[in-house]
């Protein structure tokens, strides 16, 4: 199953697809004790991850738990700088990567990892045969790998303007997972600082400190004063709950939204945070669904006050929606979404559908050729109660402008499933943070899911020859034409972000930093008092 970032707890809230750089502190006193050695560290995630395979999976749960037991290659710092991982050296010659893989780098269970390991890595992940997610999001199509001693070559088979700043997502499996993916699903095999030493489905998960681990970002080891030694990860699905159990001392780490936030940040909890998308509504395009007539999505989106919105789901925090790829270190800063907007409030959206042929009947319900426009609306219910309300405002508006509305919340593992597995759905509040805008492409073109990540079914041409022209500059030399790409999206209401909040990842007994997951292992420090 494919699956992408989502979920409390990746780089901020809810959706997360790229390596983000550290979060700030945000402040108070509950992380900043002494130091203290040892003990154990127990953190939320919102759902049950499922299988723990780190390359079949990039749903955020999965993603933060791969972390405590895999490295990828590079790491980003939090200027967006390239810093070391299981690579102590990189170079980029046109479409060839040149990697040095570190000496004495050990497995979990003994064994080295070498530069061959990283390559089957590189080409396990890029065999579509394999489909795993990352290809295309995190690892360019078409890449091969060799190995020769200590060094990886990776070549490409078309430019990659942001090939290595993907890498840093990519975490790599020890020779014995790659010999036996099952073991993967519940065990760990991999070189990071802690080793997965039990699993109790829908409860908890449960990691072991590694002694010796040296290889950390920019070489951060575990023989720091403060590590914890046992890391337990609950599942805790309610997040008022996690706030409190955050204020009992049953929690040392959880991502919180909404009133709960407000309520530890006044109770002067330690936070990490981080500015991501919250707000991002999708409309399913598949032959069928409502969604795929381009008028529908544009009056869909010509009613609602986004502005609203935008503050009901934040409570008054948030921003408006610029770019599609904010989670910082971002690579190409702008707006492509503001100029691009249908809008026009209700009485336009009425227009839009009245010219498009859907016709309002006698108890206001809108039809086209006796098929009335139905909605079935899902929305995250990691959002909180901020995006519980909002969505009802949402509903409401849509059946005022003549849409019957059928809206439930589901949690990160339910929604992926809809999207990807049963496809019944017409509109999502699904928010997609990435740092770099070639990590969205495979969400927004390409095969559509179950073939592909493409989920919604969008087959925007602006978008794609955007995309085209961008692929061939090098770096942020091509801003500029992938955010005018990402209007394109925004102009035919394909995908909307409405809303940007700085999302706080809360810390009692113990502080670290957050980058491409909520909590980095190799920064957590765990305090007295």
């Amino acid at each position: 199953m494919r699956l992408i970032r989502t979920g409390v707890g990746a780089c901020v809230a809810v959706t997360v697809l790229a390596g983000c750089g550290g979060g700030d502190d945000g402040g108070g006193d509950a992380g900043g004790g002494e130091v203290v050695d040892g003990g154990t560290f127990t953190m939320a995630m919102d759902a049950d991850p499922g299988s723990l395979d780190p390359q079949q999976s990039v749903s955020s749960n999965v993603l933060q738990l791969s972390q405590f037991a895999y490295d990828p290659l590079l790491h980003l710092d939090s200027d967006g700088q390239l810093i070391s991982g299981l690579a102590s050296d990189w170079q980029v010659d046109g479409q060839e990567v040149t990697l040095t893989i570190a000496d004495d780098i050990t497995c979990a269970d003994g064994e080295p990892f070498t530069a061959a390991d990283a390559a089957d890595n590189i080409n396990y992940v890029a065999d579509p045969a394999n489909e795993s997610p990352l290809l295309g999001t995190f690892l360019p199509p078409g890449a091969a790998a060799t190995a020769d001693g200590s060094t990886l070559t990776i070549t490409l088979e078309t430019p990659a303007p942001f090939v290595l700043e993907g890498l840093t997502s990519l975490p790599m499996v020890c020779a014995s997972g790659l010999a036996d993916r099952s073991l993967l699903a519940s065990e760990s095999r991999g070189t990071g600082p802690y080793e997965l030493t039990e699993v109790v489905p829908t409860d908890h998960v449960t990691y072991s400190l590694r002694e010796g681990y040296t290889w950390g970002p920019d070489g951060a080891g575990t023989d720091e004063e403060g590590m914890p030694d046992e890391v337990v990860v609950q599942v805790v699905p309610n997040e008022t709950t996690s706030a409190n159990l955050l204020l009992s001392g049953g929690l040392n780490a959880a991502t919180v939204l909404g009133p709960d936030a407000q309520r530890l940040t006044g109770a002067g909890l330690f936070a990490s945070t981080l500015d991501a998308v919250l707000g991002e509504m999708w409309f399913n395009h598949a032959a069928g669904r409502p969604g795929a007539d381009p008028a529908v999505r544009t009056a869909l989106t010509q009613a609602l006050d986004l502005d609203e919105l935008r503050e009901v789901l934040t409570g008054g925090t948030g921003s408006p929606g610029s770019t599609f790829a904010t989670s910082a270190p971002v690579a190409c800063p702008g707006d492509s979404v503001s100029g691009a907007l249908p809008t026009g409030g209700l009485e336009a959206a009425r227009e839009t559908l009245d010219a498009a042929g859907w016709t309002a009947g006698p108890d206001g319900t809108r039809s086209k050729d006796g098929t009335p426009l139905e909605l079935t609306f899902i929305y995250n219910s990691g959002l909180g109660t901020g995006g519980a309300a909002a969505a009802e405002l949402a509903s409401s508006t849509w059946q005022e402008l003549g849409a019957e509305v059928s809206m439930s919340g589901q949690d990160d593992t339910a929604l992926l499933e809809t999207v990807f597995g049963s496809g019944n759905w017409d509109v999502t509040w699904l928010p997609l943070n990435v740092s770099s805008p070639d990590q969205l492409v495979p969400f927004v073109s390409g095969p559509a899911a179950p073939e592909g990540n493409n989920f919604a079914s969008i087959d925007n041409a602006d978008y794609a020859a955007g995309v085209a022209e961008a692929m061939t500059m090098v770096g942020t030399e091509g801003c500029d034409t992938w955010l005018a790409a990402e209007s394109a999206l925004v102009r035919d209401a394909d995908v909307v972000p409405f809303a940007n909040q700085t999302v706080n990842t809360f810390g009692s007994g113990a502080r670290f930093e957050s980058g491409a997951v909520a909590v980095v292992p190799t920064s957590i420090r765990m305090t007295a008092g």
